[in-house]
């Protein structure tokens, strides 16, 4: 699993599995003096909309497409028991270099309000200046459906609200349209739980759903999972900062626009 840090704090970016695959066909390809073209990028997503993603117009930053194969949790599981693997009994390896450290504010982007806590634990420092004593944002911790926030940051209200499920994510758009709301940052995902609770995630039975919030323990498992990292903030990877040196410049840069950005056009439902 590889769970890629933001890299741009924009509504526009492209997806976690997309930056990567971008980034490995253009950044890794030079270091590693490849052609872009015998890179073959495999993502295992806990998002069936991966499948479709990957064959947009506008997710080729090298040319050929960022990502060649997204597979879902589920399927990798499924692969693993048919090949008669024992996974536990795989040694340990370390990723592959460049890229091969993360943060814990990269592995929560999973759960519902992740990636809106890791944005302001790199946000809160910057506007600041000065280090961020406590990184955990608890109001927007948790599997409702929607959460609202207020943070004092450097003198100024900062207004966030986090949604998750379609249904939710209506009712803060509509929120906004209507004026009775003025939020400064707003996180949507939409599946209910995040992305822990996504359409390609290994299947609960129903009598363990009823008596269990699954949603929740996944979630839980990617917080004590960034406890346990040294580094918890995306703009102290070490890899991040060297690729911004080496390759991408300045954040919100020309070449970092053109390599981890898309477009959007509104699709309507026949």
């Amino acid at each position: 699993h590889y769970y890629p840090d933001q890299l741009e704090h924009l509504s526009s970016c492209k997806s976690p599995q997309q930056m990567f695959g971008a980034i490995s066909k253009t950044y890794y390809a030079q270091k590693m003096g490849l052609d872009p073209e015998d890179i073959v990028c495999v993502s295992v997503m806990p998002c069936t909309a991966k499948k479709f993603e990957i064959d947009r117009d506008d997710q080729n930053a090298a040319g050929v497409p960022d990502v060649d194969i997204s597979i879902t949790t589920r399927e990798l599981a499924r692969l693993i028991r048919k090949l008669g693997i024992d996974f536990r009994s795989l040694p340990d390896e370390g990723f592959d270099d460049p890229l091969g450290e993360s943060t814990g504010a990269g592995v929560i982007f999973g759960a519902t309000g992740g990636v809106m806590e890791a944005a302001l634990r790199t946000a809160v420092e910057t506007l600041t200046g000065e280090e961020l004593a406590n990184v955990e944002f608890q109001e927007i911790r948790g599997t409702q459906g929607i959460k609202e926030a207020v943070y004092n940051v450097a003198g100024m209200n900062v207004k966030v609200a986090v949604a998750s499920g379609l249904s939710n994510a209506r009712n803060i758009m509509d929120k906004i349209r209507n004026g009775e709301a003025d939020y400064h940052f707003v996180e949507i995902m939409c599946c209910p739980g995040g992305c822990v609770n996504g359409g390609g995630q290994p299947q609960v039975h129903a009598d363990v759903r009823n008596y269990e919030d699954i949603k929740a323990a996944r979630a839980k498992a990617l917080y004590d999972n960034d406890k346990a990292k040294s580094i918890r903030k995306s703009h102290e990877n070490p890899s991040i900062r060297k690729l911004y040196e080496e390759f991408l410049g300045e954040p919100g840069s020309e070449k970092a626009h053109h390599i981890l950005h898309t477009s959007y056009v509104k699709r309507s439902i026949n």
